[in-house]
């Protein structure tokens, strides 16, 4: 390690005490940076999210079309996300990012002229959803497999992928909020043009990153094909990638469409408006934050594997909860609880294969990562939208209950994923190669 960065090391210790190791990845100046534009960036996509949710139901009252602008916004992710992640291996990661940031501020700009021009029909925002969706296709799996590159020392991953969870939602948390209060003043529109303006912080901050090349990759001159069939051989068959990459495609597909049926929930079931829905999205941020701020204090990758299902529990059962409630205290303590879950079982299993991936599979192995968290997204929403217009809003999400079921398959499967993890965190360092017995349970 060069001497500037262990300076760097040495005057976070000192000014963070016995809990400096909660944000000891921000000694890399790369992720500093990163960490401060998305900080802005993100609190812009969480008001984007909300106006475009609450304008396609101002505009149209339909649980149908609140299905079908969530599906159009992400079926690209899940066709793109296999051959986005090949891209994502051959070229310079940090370019693709700097393109698919520039891509989204204009997609927000053209939402924020339509609407200020009182021009906007449903059929734009499905257009432009599509687009955003083709966009994020390339920038998940892009962004996944960058963090590596900003944070050096591979030991302070797992605290980068905890702080820039812990930055998303505390963006979560303050951007649906400010959505709430922006719309009820001056129309969804201003929502748009924050958010394409914000892109501009984290475009700056890829910018004036020093960025190390990384070593030529092994089997860069094969077919795109051959490049895919090589990740989904590995994804399909190491254990621990594929058992966690189904469960989320389950609570993906069953669990997450919950979103797109909040204006109901806001408008119909709590009889609020769009301070009601901004509260509700609002407390499932905060929620979130808890959730990531417990796994920045973590000091080890060690024991996260037993937190997948019970972090899937949670967010399954909060989900039923949030169904049956019809008062809005209920609705935002279930929906605190609701974004506990799904974050700790988001970042738990990031940092997991983020670990233990070999880097020259990265970008692909985050493409199937994306797909399985994004991509079954859409088929979700599709389904919520459609069951929600026939048995409301309330039993939709109650279906959530499957995600239960996910979570108890996935506890069955532990001890074989803890099998095939413990050699290469041997191998790594993160557990002695003596203490075969012993590790059994901290592997995961």
């Amino acid at each position: 390690m060069a001497s500037s960065e262990q300076e760097q090391r040495d005057r976070v210790v000192a000014a963070g005490g016995r809990f400096s190791h909660a944000w000891r990845a921000l000694r890399h100046r790369n992720f500093r940076l990163f960490f401060s534009g998305q900080s802005i960036s993100v609190i812009g996509t969480w008001m984007t999210r909300v106006a475009t949710l609450w304008l396609v139901y101002r505009l149209t009252g339909s649980a149908l079309l609140l299905g079908w602008v969530g599906f159009v916004g992400q079926i690209p992710t899940f066709l793109l996300a296999p051959f986005a992640g090949v891209w994502v291996d051959r070229l310079n990661r940090r370019n693709v990012l700097l393109w698919t940031q520039a891509l989204a501020a204009v997609q927000s700009l053209m939402l924020a002229g339509l609407t200020l021009s009182k021009q906007i029909t449903v059929w734009e925002i499905l257009v432009l959803s599509a687009f955003q969706g083709l966009i994020n296709a390339f920038d998940m799996p892009g962004r996944q497999a960058f963090m590596v590159q900003m944070v050096e020392d591979r030991q302070d991953l797992s605290n980068a992928i905890a702080l820039n969870s812990s930055m998303v939602n505390m963006a979560r948390l303050v951007g649906p909020s400010l959505a709430g209060l922006v719309i009820g003043a001056f129309g969804e529109g201003y929502c748009f043009l924050i958010d394409g303006l914000s892109y501009l912080a984290v475009i700056a901050s890829l910018a004036l990153m020093r960025i190390k090349p990384l070593p030529a990759r092994s089997g860069a001159a094969a077919s795109m094909l051959a490049q895919m069939k090589e990740g989904w051989a590995y994804v399909s068959g190491f254990a621990p990638v594929r058992t966690i990459l189904l469960l989320f495609a389950l609570v993906s597909l069953m669990g997450m469409p919950y979103i797109v049926l909040m204006p109901i929930f806001a408008a119909q079931v709590l009889h609020g408006g769009p301070h009601t829905l901004g509260i509700l999205m609002g407390a499932s941020g905060v929620g979130a934050l808890i959730s990531a701020l417990s796994l920045a204090v973590r000091k080890t990758v060690l024991g996260l594997g037993r937190m997948i299902p019970i972090a899937a529990g949670t967010f399954g059962a909060g989900l039923v909860l949030f169904g049956l409630s019809r008062v809005i205290w209920l609705s935002m303590l279930m929906m605190l609880l609701t974004g506990f879950g799904m974050m700790q079982g988001m970042a738990a299993s990031n940092t997991i294969i983020q670990t233990v991936v070999p880097e020259d599979r990265r970008g692909r192995v985050m493409s199937y990562y994306t797909m399985a968290f994004v991509g079954m997204a859409p088929f979700g929403s599709l389904l919520a939208g459609f069951l929600a217009h026939k048995l409301g809003a309330p039993h939709t999400v109650i279906t959530g209950s499957v995600v239960i079921l996910g979570a108890i398959w996935f506890a069955t499967r532990l001890p074989s994923i803890r099998r095939e993890i413990r050699p290469i965190y041997q191998a790594m360092g993160i557990l002695p190669p003596s203490l075969e017995p012993v590790v059994e349970n901290a592997a995961g």
